[in-house]
């Protein structure tokens, strides 16, 4: 009932600690109401001040100005109605009066100029300083496009007063015409401050965050926009007063090539476009907006269903038709009233602009299904070769290409194929037999579907090339890839079932290929029609089929025996080691070290399954040795990085990320469009982060996460944002962590991992946030965790931990009643599945949070929670193993109950718990030393500050800074110094 000034300021308080939005908003109107019923000025100055706080943050720009002439009425018939912070206030919002009325095209400019100049009278009649003034007048510049420098020199060059805006946002204005004045790295060097967190306000540094997005973007600073647009994009998501915000950061994911991300936004900011409370702000949304939804559409994707303003179902054409014709009317309303171009110039700007990458920028974050060219697989960098025009001579090359073994060949085949499925081209009696032309697509066919795990549909391809090599003559060719498809279609669940005929199979392409030694011997004459047409060495050609016929027979004994792991049967490795023996020794009979180097692989691969990783080295170093002279450096990406796999199990991550680095370089150096990237891109980024390199690892990770995106390999794509997650976190990226496992756990594909994988990524994000100080949400994740690990019977004790910190998260967010319940579930569970240590420290906590929520009348709880605390450590001591730390346990409830008592004032007992904690980290020898000085300090602030015993505190830190420095422990010797020296001082 707000039936007295008083319930009506309780209401107001309780008010003020909601978050801004819709609720707070209609409540702070019905309370202006409930004051106006009293004859009590000041509880409706109060009452206004916070109404006129509500619209400045959630975007209500057309009623902020109404409600502050209310408030200069009151300050004029009755200024001792305000408090002197109020008072304060009166002044600090003529700022916000300019800046609101800039936001309505309808207020005329005069009516705008008008008020400055009413402002500035205010200011002058109390002596303010007229920096805030300049200020205004700037902004107003600024948004005519009239007088932009003169106004700055005049708001720039003055000194800050104690009506300036805060120096955050200051920083941010002058960042910002740094950026349109064309100054992108001077703009930030000036932000610096904000991106840093140094300063910092209720709208920093999120404002600055999307601001800066585009200069970073444009001057490479790709590390730094990426976390940026991460953290920054959070805190102003789904606000009606950050819609400036949130276009900006929907017009930084067109430009980053990221478009499929901005749809993901602008989703989630569907209310905005009903949000015309600041229709300044609402343009800038609509124009982010428009830029995103226009790469769309003239990429094609016209059709695509898109989120609009709610009430229908919106096509991106259509949506980019609406946005485009309510945006331009805008644009037209502000210039038309400020007699310039300068909004719509500005407008036309930002449509103007191109992407400023050439491949999606990786952001770490889960990636939208694939709509074509909106989200392209990250291109290789590699220059590449146009292509021949002339088709023969494209296929010529090709061929010539695929003799070499060199990757590009994939690319040319692909043009050849399109070429001739498009009506491009036709096939060319100078190419030879059709047929010939026919084989050599279907066997490119085959090896991308099989590169890709198609291998059902690769085998039909390749016996499809193989029946066509037969037909014109080649039966090399035609052996080779039926001995090919065999050993990819040999399933491990066919080799086991059909072990034999399997085998038999492959032992026959065995003696076809002794056969073939004599009918067309390996070099020498008589070549086939398609081998004359081809062109190529015949001699050649067949030492590369008869190999590759020997290299199948030994990947499916690899296959058989892999799928035995991890004791194959002595058969298995039998044959395993006859078949890589032959392909070995053939090789080198022949001279092709490539091949070689392949049979090295194999045995590498198996035998470091196997665990010995010694072997698997030694066999991958001979294969690079191998391929150093086989004039194929193309080759060495694979064994580089199956090396730096075994390297990495034996904790050696520097050389394995030079590897994995030449790996790279030389997959995109030779167009290697089959060479596993993805998970290459993750080892290197786990190398790194073994190597305390994050801001490398995040990038790789980020890498890898987008490759395996695209590839819808969402699996790997998940666990892969699992570990980024780990490193953001470990490097004191919380924030960024937080947005990547959010990401993650929105994704429905992440249903397919392993339950706890997922309990442990939200277990990680509740306790990221947590960290953040979003103590509501990080409630709400501890909670859908223990709904989660509700049914883990066999492990109790993570219901303990789950519930403990629970209830710790909802007393941080002020839900104590829950928190009561979550604490009595975690005792249970304690008594189920004990764990001392996070009882007690669940304890512990709730003695400090009760505190705080309860003042003095929080004692007793308090020591309540404490006196529940020793009977836990108690009973642990007579149940526990020797390794229970139960000097810190007692040592940490002895000192936060001398923290509770000395903020009773109860210093005499609070002096005797601290002495009790010092006494019992003593105990703990080394260990105990860090939580000992603390004690310590705490010891001598309630002699020397509660017990006015300065003299007993100055020896009882002397002595502990001495014990400190012996330990090594520098930095608390200097902590016990500072307050020794404090306590001389006085």
């Amino acid at each position: 009932m707000l039936d007295t000034p008083e319930a009506v300021l309780e209401a107001m308080r309780e008010n003020h600690d909601r978050p801004h939005g819709l609720h707070r908003t209609v409540t702070a109107e019905e309370l202006v109401e409930a004051a106006e019923a009293f004859d009590k000025p000041d509880v409706l100055v109060t009452a206004l001040l916070e109404l006129m706080t509500a619209y400045e943050f959630t975007g209500e720009h057309r009623k902020s100005p109404v409600v502050f002439a209310r408030l200069l009425k009151l300050w004029d018939t009755a200024p001792e109605s305000f408090s002197p912070w109020e008072a304060h206030q009166v002044f600090w919002r003529f700022k916000w009066v300019t800046t609101s009325l800039l936001q309505v095209p309808e207020v005329p400019l005069a009516t705008v100029h008008g008020w400055i100049d009413r402002m500035r009278s205010r200011y002058e009649a109390a002596e303010h300083d007229m920096q805030p003034v300049a200020a205004m007048r700037y902004h107003v510049a600024l948004h005519t496009g009239d007088g932009v420098a003169d106004a700055y020199d005049l708001w720039a060059t003055r000194g800050r007063t104690e009506l300036s805006d805060c120096e955050a946002c200051e920083t941010r204005n002058f960042a910002w015409h740094q950026v349109l004045s064309g100054d992108d790295e001077g703009a930030l060097d000036t932000w610096a401050p904000v991106l840093g967190g140094a300063q910092a306000c209720s709208e920093e540094p999120q404002a600055s965050q999307a601001r800066a997005l585009l200069p970073m973007l444009r001057t490479g600073r790709t590390d730094e926009v990426r976390s940026h647009h991460l953290t920054g994009y959070r805190k102003v998501r789904g606000g009606n007063g950050t819609q400036q915000e949130v276009g900006l950061h929907l017009e930084f994911c067109a430009l980053s090539r990221n478009e499929g991300r901005g749809l993901e936004i602008l989703a989630e900011n569907r209310p905005l476009f009903e949000a015309v409370g600041a229709p300044l702000a609402h343009l800038e949304f609509l124009t982010g907006v428009e830029v995103l939804i226009a790469r769309l559409v003239e990429d094609g994707h016209a059709d695509t269903p898109v989120a609009g303003p709610p009430g229908r179902n919106w096509t991106a054409g259509e949506l980019l038709g609406h946005v485009r014709s309510e945006a331009d009317a805008l644009a037209a309303a502000f210039d038309g009233r400020n007699g310039t171009t300068a909004v719509g110039d500005r407008r036309a700007l930002r449509l103007a602009r191109q992407p400023l990458v050439d491949e999606p920028l990786p952001l770490g974050l889960r990636s939208p299904a694939a709509r074509g060219p909106v989200a392209p697989a990250p291109a290789a960098k590699a220059p590449v070769a146009a292509l021949p025009e002339d088709f023969v001579a494209l296929v010529g090359e090709a061929r010539r290409l695929s003799r070499e073994g060199h990757p590009t060949a994939e690319r040319l085949w692909t043009a050849v194929d399109q070429r001739l499925a498009d009506g491009g081209a036709e096939h060319d009696a100078g190419l030879g037999p059709e047929d010939l032309l026919r084989a050599e697509l279907a066997e490119h066919r085959a090896g991308g579907l099989g590169s890709a795990d198609h291998d059902d549909e690769a085998v039909v391809a390749m016996e499809e090339a193989a029946d066509l090599f037969e037909r014109v003559g080649m039966p090399w060719h035609a052996l080779s890839a039926r001995a090919r498809a065999a050993s990819w279609g040999t399933t491990p669940e066919e080799a086991e079932a059909n072990g034999d005929a399997v085998r038999a199979r492959l032992d026959g392409f065995l003696r076809d290929a002794e056969r073939l030694m004599t009918e067309a011997p390996l070099t020498g004459e008589s070549p086939g029609a398609g081998e004359t047409a081809s062109g190529a060495d015949v001699g050649g050609q067949r030492v590369r089929e008869y190999l590759i016929v020997l290299n199948a027979c030994a990947y499916a004994a690899y296959r058989d025996a892999e799928h035995r792991l991890p004791e194959p049967p002595d058969a298995a490795m039998e044959r395993f080691e006859e078949h890589v023996g032959r392909l070995g020794a053939e090789a080198e009979r022949l001279s092709v070290p490539h091949q070689r180097a392949n049979a090295r692989q194999y045995v590498a691969d198996l035998h470091g399954r196997r665990g010995d990783h010694a072997r698997a080295e030694t066999e991958l170093r001979a294969a690079l040795k191998d391929l150093e002279g086989s004039a194929r450096p193309w080759r060495g990406s694979r064994p580089r990085a199956l090396l730096a796999q075994f390297l990495m199990a034996k904790g050696e991550p520097a050389e394995a990320r030079e590897l994995l680095h030449q790996a790279i370089a030389d997959a995109v150096r030779y167009d290697d469009t089959r060479f596993p990237l993805a998970p290459t891109y993750a080892l290197l980024g786990h190398a790194l982060s073994h190597l305390g390199d994050p801001a490398d690892a995040v990038r790789h990770l980020s890498e890898a996460a987008a490759r395996f995106d695209q590839a819808e390999e969402h699996t790997e794509a998940t666990e892969t944002r699992l570990q980024l997650a780990d490193v953001l976190s470990g490097s004191g990226r919380q924030a960024d962590a937080v947005a990547v496992l959010e990401s993650v756990l929105s994704d429905p594909t992440a249903a397919s991992l392993d339950e706890r994988v997922l309990a442990q990524a939200r277990l990680n994000l509740a306790r990221g946030l947590r960290e953040l100080e979003e103590h509501l949400p990080a409630a709400t994740e501890f909670l859908r965790l223990a709904d989660t690990v509700a049914a883990w019977e066999e492990d109790r004790y993570i219901h303990t931990l789950v519930a403990a910190e629970t209830a710790t998260t909802l007393a941080l967010a002020d839900r104590w009643d829950q928190a009561a319940t979550a604490y009595q579930r975690a005792l249970a569970a304690h008594a189920e599945a004990p764990n001392p240590p996070l009882i007690t420290e669940m304890m512990r906590e709730f003695a400090r949070l009760t505190m705080v929520a309860r003042e003095s009348e929080g004692v007793d709880a308090a020591l309540d929670h404490l006196a529940q605390a020793d009977a836990v450590i108690a009973a642990a001591v007579a149940d526990a193993a020797e390794d229970y730390p139960d000097w810190y346990e007692r040592g940490s409830v002895h000192y936060r109950r001398a923290r509770v008592l000395a903020e009773a004032d109860r210093f005499p007992e609070a002096l005797a718990e601290a002495e009790a904690a010092i006494s019992a980290h003593e105990q703990g020898g080394e260990r105990g030393e860090v939580p000992r000085a603390e004690a310590v300090r705490m010891a001598a602030l309630i002699e020397g500050n509660g017990l006015d015993r300065r003299n007993d505190a100055i020896t009882r830190l002397t002595t502990a800074a001495a014990r400190c420095r012996n330990a090594g422990l520098d930095e608390a010797a200097h902590i016990l110094d500072a307050l020794r020296q404090e306590y001389m001082a006085r």
